[in-house]
């Protein structure tokens, strides 16, 4: 096949999902589960007390509801839709400023600790950027895509990326064609040239499979889809990743 870009996964595949949850416990913090309710208990009861238990029950219920829509109509909500659901269960409101506040520190928590990179990332990105245009495709979950750049920032790996889809800039989730749509356009590559790089099986290669791209399995992270995949190669390690994309190139 002919391949002009390589689209990349963020989560579990460039970094190690919730490996910053290590250096959290050990600075004595909370977990980002318990510290993201605790901000929305703590913003509500600076205006008027609240029980802890039920800020927590309101904060599950719409944690829940956000996974439906994710997993079933492949859209994430933004922090911003996320935290006005936990308040509409609540029945509470916040004051703009005291609400922008909240917004701003659930989308910095993981850029002001991390999740740590995978093994062998950087040196392959150096290499594969050599030859191809890389992206980057990937879910934002909670940290929007202005945080996720900035993660990539500071750890000086945003300058070999090309072109940026994060779903809650574009609209839609993995695998939804749009997500891979947009980083094809702003390229000027058709998306059957691209090959993305990515660990879940269902998002990262059954939807690129569905539009003719063509799909490498990451398994450094989690490998739970191994013996389930179709995925066109699978990569243990990233140091392996240019010969896995070099024989997919048929080089």
């Amino acid at each position: 096949m002919t391949i002009k870009a390589i689209t990349f996964d963020l989560w579990d595949t460039i970094v190690d999902d919730d490996s910053d949850e290590i250096a959290r416990k050990q600075r004595g913090l909370r977990s980002k589960h318990g510290e993201r309710r605790h901000q929305v208990w703590q913003a509500l009861n600076t205006i008027e007390p609240v029980d802890y238990e039920n800020v927590a029950l309101a904060y599950d219920t719409a944690e829940a509801g956000f996974n439906v829509v994710w997993k079933e109509c492949h859209i994430n909500w933004t922090v911003d839709q996320r935290l006005r659901v936990v308040l509409n269960g609540l029945g509470r409101q916040l004051p703009d400023d005291v609400y922008r506040d909240l917004v701003e520190k659930h989308s910095n928590m993981e850029v002001e600790i991390p999740p740590l990179l995978n093994e062998g990332i950087g040196e392959a990105l150096a290499e594969l950027s050599k030859t191809y245009k890389l992206c980057i495709v990937s879910d934002a979950i909670v940290t929007p895509g202005t945080g996720l750049r900035k993660i990539l920032e500071n750890y000086g790996l945003k300058q070999y990326f090309s072109a940026f889809a994060f779903s809650d800039e574009v609209g839609h989730s993995k695998p939804h064609r749009s997500m891979f749509d947009k980083v094809a356009e702003e390229l000027g590559f058709a998306v059957d040239e691209l090959v993305h790089i990515g660990d879940r099986d269902h998002n990262d290669v059954k939807g690129p499979h569905a539009l003719g791209a063509k799909a490498v399995l990451y398994t450094g992270s989690r490998d739970g889809d191994r013996d389930i995949t179709t995925a066109d190669a699978i990569c243990d390690n990233h140091h392996d990743l240019p010969a896995v994309i070099a024989r997919l190139a048929g080089k």
